[in-house]
């Protein structure tokens, strides 16, 4: 029987969320309902609410990140049982299509109905629906700021029962795409020098990645004076308030030559920043441009002389290239072995109904990572 459930929307765009009670569907084949234990609040879900990453169904339940316990499994659903924990994969892998079966699960062919706010396989199916049946979209098909929610087992994946689930929550985004942005993405070696722009929840996991790495500096770019503690205790090896400051010193670590790696994550993209980006590295670097911003805008003012005759090279990342059925438990092996800080990426707790609030913290620049914590 459908279920009711508390859970926050936004209603239109631009607008903030919100709490309301929707009617949650049974999980069907190859569908699980999970009671959620922990949810990272992303930049990501704000640019929903901001229009900067435009969906196709008001209301919107947004969350991403999230982990949980499975309540209840649809028919002919082999693999899953009631009481298994679980993180979310923002990204489903289906294992199937020719993109999984290049090792790049993280580009699947099921990201393609990420923001429609309905199933995969059907767009005009939804679990989740207000009293008068309107339908609510859920966010990446799983909407983590929920009490409950029902999600395909593409996008689940079972840990084992010991772990924390709040500190696990934060597998299902921020860690393995901050993570991979420098280890994947950037290929970072050691020795290596790297800058970071922009320090929150991915920024900081980038950082963790470029030490875990093994590049000898690595310097953290944000103008939050606040956040220099917090890139310290990453592997920030320095910090500035600007890119321009931390291009300087590389070049002066470098022989003028600049950083090895310049990882672009800044919680509002825009063009300027890939072009200092691209000015910060040396010969035959790296730029890795994770953030997002208004994903319609086109142009970035970059040298393209320096493009060509440096043969620097301009990389986008999603999810840090990560394989999520691979990299969750690896990293949440390195988090057990004290290889990976998890728990001190949260620097606040709210509750379901303080989502919005959440927000306006983050833009202040008083979080790392928020995360709502469910009872």
């Amino acid at each position: 029987m459908p279920i009711r459930t508390r859970t926050s929307v936004v209603r239109s765009s631009p607008g903030k969320y919100e709490t309301v009670e929707v009617e949650l569907d049974d999980p069907r084949q190859n569908e699980v309902t999970v009671k959620i234990a922990a949810s990272g609040l992303c930049h990501s879900d704000d640019h929903v609410a901001t229009g900067d990453v435009p969906v196709a169904v008001f209301p919107y339940a947004g969350g991403h990140e999230g982990s949980g316990v499975i309540t209840a499994v649809g028919p002919d659903t082999p693999g899953y049982e009631v009481g298994d924990h679980v993180v979310f994969s923002f990204l489903p892998a289906c294992g199937r299509c020719e993109f999984c079966a290049r090792g790049l699960s993280n580009l699947c062919d099921l990201g393609a109905s990420l923001l429609t706010g309905a199933r995969a396989e059907d767009p005009t199916s939804f679990r989740m629906h207000l009293d008068d049946g309107t339908p609510v979209g859920q966010q990446c098909g799983i909407s983590t700021f929920s009490e409950y929610t029902t999600a395909s087992t593409a996008s689940v994946i079972k840990i084992d029962k010991e772990l924390p689930l709040r500190a696990a929550a934060l597998l299902g985004c921020a860690v393995p795409t901050g993570w991979g942005s420098a280890v994947r993405s950037g290929n970072v070696q050691p020795g290596d020098t790297v800058i970071v722009m922009g320090i929150g929840g991915i920024g900081a996991n980038a950082l963790q990645g470029a030490a875990h790495a093994g590049a000898t500096t690595v310097i953290a770019v944000d103008p939050v004076e606040q956040k220099r503690e917090w890139a310290q205790q990453f592997g920030a090896t320095h910090f500035y308030t600007t890119i321009e400051e931390a291009a300087d010193f590389a070049r002066s670590l470098t022989n003028g030559q600049g950083a090895d790696a310049t990882i672009v994550t800044i919680g509002v993209l825009q063009g300027d920043h890939i072009g200092q980006a691209l000015a910060s590295i040396r010969k035959a670097g790296t730029v890795v441009v994770t953030g997002l911003g208004d994903i319609t805008a086109v142009g970035a003012p970059i040298a393209l002389g320096e493009l060509t005759l440096f043969q620097k090279r301009l990389q986008g990342s999603l999810f840090g290239e990560s394989n999520p059925r691979r990299d969750i438990p690896s990293l949440l092996r390195m988090y057990q072995a004290g290889q990976l800080k998890l728990d001190e990426l949260v620097t606040t707790e709210y509750s379901l109904d303080q989502v919005a609030k959440a927000y306006e913290d983050m833009h202040a620049g008083r979080n790392i990572r928020g995360m709502i914590v469910f009872e």
